[in-house]
């Protein structure tokens, strides 16, 4: 893609964009096709943000080519009830209707800009497959979604493994350039231009210099989260402070208080999203329980599921309680480096060693272990698949100890948790940033994590890039209009 330089990029278009993640790349390619001349600003030197640094899922659903090539029959209604429950409570209803109708419709547009997804399904519960299938599974199947509405696999992937996000933001990034979309990287948003009651520009620093880029239709502020401002998260998100953050390290709030310095309203910034780094294929073998030996969560779930149960809910530090069946079943590239820090031949044993009250995990295995042996667990509902008695020896695994999924380290800085915020600029559904007095800012629009989003106080992975994506596209035509 062109990456202009300062005396290379127009001082005026009709369409500026602030990020180059994903929301401001589908901002970017809807605009120009809706036949606006665009600009998109990045900070940094190269697109991509914090979603090229993210596993790369798209939460997508309602019955797209790869759900029905996999075997699965799937609805908008059935992808609704899902996601109402799983980003509840205080989803946003409004939005998330729109986003589910439009979902099938979404997939094609994406792979029409060249975003690949492979016809084949990961059958197992992980944060990320090690594979290059198209289609994993989310919690879908997992009680209690699997009892709300018919279960699906709706994470779409593009093909890489771990880590896709790259090349998910590599086919947006030429899809943009193909569109006619100018960057300029290395250039800092510092302000909005505000001139007869309208956002009509934004001022910008680069390499020392500063000046003042105009719009004729519309700003589009897609700058991420603030994960990354420490006093934001005091002051917002107090739950993720002193653990380890989920960005490319820019996602400081810029956008955010640029559109407040205009008179935008916020809406749920205490919204976040917490990742435990425990291992999905080793707890659902074994179980996962808190610092008094207890189990609290059906293992098979979605991962963020079991990680926010764990650390909004219960007492630390948290382990995996496995034996050798469970490690031997899992392939050596699935453990992601997890080994036992704790091992001891019986169960009162290890929970002296690991601090945890006499007989309390010998009480949690002897009732997990009965059960497991009648194929069901009525305590948390866990798969019948996953079920089975563990045997001596016993091994613990320190989720604090982290993983590195694809060689990549997730040691989450200590603490075993990592996380992004959810909150930000009140919008409509189709990116108008609204004001405190509850009007559109005239001329300004966002999407994607600069704002809030689809979710209440629960998360999905695949929901970031998926609501990014698509009310980037909304947000990038109503800009070309110049609706607001």
């Amino acid at each position: 893609m062109s990456t202009p330089g300062a005396d290379q990029a127009p001082e005026v278009v009709d369409v500026l964009v602030v990020g180059f993640g994903i929301a401001g790349a589908c901002a970017a390619i809807s605009a120009a096709e809706a036949g606006a001349s665009v600009l998109v600003v990045e900070r940094a030197s190269h697109p991509g943000g914090s979603s090229a640094l993210s596993g790369g899922e798209v939460y997508l659903g309602g019955g797209t080519s790869v759900q029905e090539a996999c075997g699965f029959e799937d609805s908008p209604e059935s992808m609704f009830a899902f996601l109402r429950a799983a980003l509840g409570p205080h989803a946003d209803e409004e939005k998330l209707r729109l986003y589910c109708d439009d979902s099938a419709d979404h997939f094609g547009w994406l792979v029409d800009h060249g975003v690949e997804f492979r016809p084949s399904l990961y059958d197992a519960p992980t944060w990320m497959p090690p594979t290059t299938d198209g289609l994993m599974w989310l919690g879908e199947n997992s009680w209690p979604f699997d009892t709300l509405a018919t279960p699906a696999p709706r994470g779409h992937r593009p093909p890489a493994p771990f880590f896709a996000g790259k090349v998910l933001m590599d086919a947006l990034v030429a899809a943009a350039q193909a569109a006619g979309v100018r960057t300029l990287v290395d250039t800092r948003a510092t302000s909005l231009v505000a001139e007869d009651g309208r956002v009509a520009g934004v001022r910008v620093r680069q390499y020392g210099s500063e000046r003042v880029l105009r719009a004729r239709r519309g700003v589009v502020l897609t700058t991420g989260g603030f994960v990354d401002n420490e006093q934001m998260l005091a002051d917002h998100a107090p739950a993720l402070v002193g653990h380890a953050k989920v960005s490319d390290g820019l996602d400081d709030g810029s956008g955010i208080r640029m559109a407040q310095d205009v008179g935008a309203a916020t809406r749920r910034m205490h919204a976040h999203e917490v990742a435990l780094t425990f291992l999905p294929a080793l707890a659902a073998r074994g179980i996962l329980v808190n610092a008094l030996g207890q189990r609290f969560v059906n293992e098979d779930t979605y991962p963020g599921t079991v990680s926010h149960a764990a650390v909004s809910h219960q007492p630390a530090p948290y382990w995996v309680i496995a034996d050798e069946t469970c490690f031997e079943e899992i392939p050596d590239g699935d453990l992601w480096g997890v080994r036992p820090t704790h091992a001891a031949e019986t169960l009162a044993e290890l929970e002296q060693d690991l601090g945890m009250p006499a007989g309390s995990l010998e009480a949690t295995v002897t009732a997990y272990n009965r059960f497991a042996e009648q194929g069901e667990d009525p305590y948390f509902h866990k798969a019948s698949q996953w079920l089975r008695p563990l045997t001596a020896p016993y091994a613990a695994v320190d989720v604090a100890a982290g993983f590195n999924p694809g060689g990549r380290d997730s040691a989450a800085g200590g603490t075993g948790v990592a996380g992004f915020t959810l909150g930000g600029l009140h919008t409509t559904p189709d990116g108008s940033v609204l004001s405190l007095s509850g009007n559109p800012v005239p001329g300004l629009f966002a999407a994607g994590r600069t704002t809030s989003g689809i979710h209440g106080d629960g998360y999905i992975s695949g929901t970031s890039l998926g609501d990014g994506s698509y009310f980037g596209r909304r947000a990038g035509r109503a800009a070309a209009s110049g609706s607001a």
